[in-house]
């Protein structure tokens, strides 16, 4: 069901049952949060799309022969990030290559566009050496070596590449001295961390399932080959790199008890989700039960998401897995999990209750609001309002391009979803938000970060087979009177972006927790610098910072309105 719009037919007494078909149509579409019509004028949140203007010129290619291999199932996220330290978010695009029976070679490569403001982005891929092929998946980034750049790790068909940021807009690929190619697996999604809290940043493969071409399947129907899903592959376990602080990492994976397990790993965020001080690993799994790995602290971990309730849906049921993000939406103080899934099923929203424990709140609050016909990747949550309640996006396209011409109940373009936080519900303002005015794209991975340095948060989708598409949020544009505060950290440990640490921040009655993550969303990365919507507060009382391994620091901000840099050492202790 695409949405349901009203009739425009002439309304007669001598039609009334028409005009009852049509209310209860209505009706129906307002339970289930489709169609959602409200004026563009009065939406709270409002995109365009810019995408033409940028000059951004990426085209993703999955390398696609009509064979159906499953890497192309998979293929990719994104990264957005500052890599050049211009104050500018300048966006990374994995890529595939080609993959046997493609013809002619397409040779596709990744993409890193420099942003140079005004909306204006620069291809800066060749310059910074990144012209080398890879199957890309996944990628995140995060300063592993604490030089004040930050790096990337990539994860592919193939070997995983580490890319250190040389400081000077170039990146130095470093993945054999570094030692984590995790040898030649179908990988997911990646993060980095400080697992041990020793002041250093470490890396988290989620791996999928050991595909090979030789043992490649791909089922019929009515004679035309499909993917098959990953329940006909044995599962990778994922794995752990320590950073041993001189370049190098060790796998650590079997010694911290991460590669005790083994699922078809899709998204990944690191978080702490029992917000004891130290940082967790959830992973969302394809078709099997979700891990949540919990941190002793010291680096070992115990795998318990059946018991924090995150492991199945409320049904009891292991959907498919795409994309997760975590934030907390209902202002408690506690992470949220909200993670989209595949065709015909709920993307789940996992309310924190304390405790590693969790509940699955999506009927209560409306989280499903539209999306259930379509596969569902990126994911996110974020304030696109200022209004201090972070908001839903939902990334959609199927991964089936002949899915139209099967009589299928979803379809292989989608408009992409945004979900308004009213407070305790979620109400689907797509259409008002101007997303079903944007061409139809099978999306996959999406971010979200402030990309023109305006104040409000913007988006960035990587479309399957086609070019991404950038929506510019409108919000200051359009005289929004909600106030908002930017926070960028700065360690002075080797972890210099303040991954992992938790960020309070005061603006009269509110009181707004987040934390900074490298690896989010559908195997991709975003929102390094914090984004706080104020609502009506223009003065920020205090941000207070949990250090990882470190102190909780309290900072005087005063105005709002702005980007903050805070520095460890630099602030007061908290309690004093």
């Amino acid at each position: 069901m695409r949405g349901v719009r009203e009739s425009r037919a002439t309304r007669s007494p001598a039609r009334p049952a028409r005009l009852l078909v049509q209310l209860l149509v209505r009706l129906l579409a307002a339970a289930l949060g489709i169609g959602a019509r409200a004026g563009a004028e009065d939406a709270p949140i409002r995109f365009e799309e810019v995408t033409g203007a940028t000059g951004i010129g990426f085209v993703h290619d999955d390398g696609s022969s009509g064979r159906r291999y499953m890497p192309e199932l998979v293929s990719a996220g994104l990264a957005t990030f500052d890599f050049d330290r211009d104050g500018r978010i300048d966006v990374w695009f994995p890529n595939g290559t080609d993959l046997p029976g493609t013809e002619p070679p397409r040779r596709a490569r990744r993409m890193l566009s420099r942003n140079l403001g005004a909306w204006r982005f620069a291809d800066a891929t060749e310059p910074a050496g990144l012209g080398a092929e890879a199957y890309g998946v996944g990628v995140t980034a995060g300063d592993y070596d604490g030089d004040g750049f930050p790096d990337v790790y990539e994860s592919a068909f193939g070997p995983k590449r580490l890319w250190r940021n040389m400081g000077d807009g170039t990146f130095a690929e470093v993945t054999a001295a570094a030692g984590v190619a995790d040898g030649d697996k179908l990988g997911a999604g990646v993060a980095m961390l400080d697992a041990d809290g020793d002041g250093d940043l470490d890396l988290y493969a989620a791996n999928y399932v050991r595909f090979s071409y030789e043992g490649h399947v791909s089922p019929r129907v009515r004679g035309v080959p499909i993917y098959h899903g990953p329940r006909a592959y044995e599962a990778w376990p994922d794995t752990l790199f320590r950073n041993e602080g001189d370049g190098t990492f060790a796998d650590v994976g079997e010694a911290s008890g991460i590669s005790a397990m083994a699922a078809p790993g899709m998204g990944v965020v690191c978080l702490d989700a029992d917000d004891d001080g130290d940082t967790d690993v959830f992973v969302l799994d394809d078709v099997a039960a979700n891990l949540l790995f919990r941190n002793d602290g010291a680096g070992r971990f115990e795998e318990v998401a059946l018991e924090a309730g995150v492991a199945y849906d409320a049904f009891g049921q292991a959907n498919g897995g795409m994309g997760v993000d975590c934030g907390d939406v209902d202002n408690d103080g506690r992470l949220d999990l909200w993670t989209t899934t595949s065709q015909g099923q709920r993307p789940i929203l996992f309310r924190n209750l304390g405790g590693m424990s969790f509940e699955d709140a999506t009927a209560r609050s409306g989280a499903a609001a539209g999306s259930i016909p379509w596969v569902k990747w990126g994911a996110g949550i974020v304030d696109f309002d200022s209004d201090g309640r972070r908001d839903l996006f939902v990334a959609c396209g199927h991964f089936n391009d002949l899915v139209d011409l099967q009589g299928d109940a979803s379809a292989y373009r989608n408009h992409n979803i945004v979900l308004r936080n009213a407070g305790g519900r979620f109400e689907n303002v797509s259409a008002a938000a101007g997303l079903e005015a944007v061409a139809k794209h099978s999306a996959r991975g999406a971010s979200f970060d402030d990309l023109d340095g305006d104040g409000d948060v913007d988006a960035v989708i990587l479309n399957s087979r086609e070019g991404p598409t950038v929506l510019r949020n409108l919000d200051r544009e359009r005289g929004g009177a909600n106030h908002w505060l930017g926070v960028r950290l700065v360690a002075v440990t080797g972890n210099r972006d303040g991954v992992g640490a938790r960020v309070r921040v005061r603006a009269g009655d509110a009181i707004l927790v987040d934390e900074v993550h490298s690896g989010r969303g559908y195997q991709g990365h975003y929102g390094s610098r914090l984004h706080f919507g104020l609502g009506a507060a223009g003065h920020v009382d205090a941000v207070e910072v949990r250090w990882i391994g470190g102190p909780e620091e309290r900072f005087e901000v005063g105005p709002a309105d702005r980007d903050v840099m805070l520095r460890q050492g630099e602030g007061r202790p908290v309690g004093r």
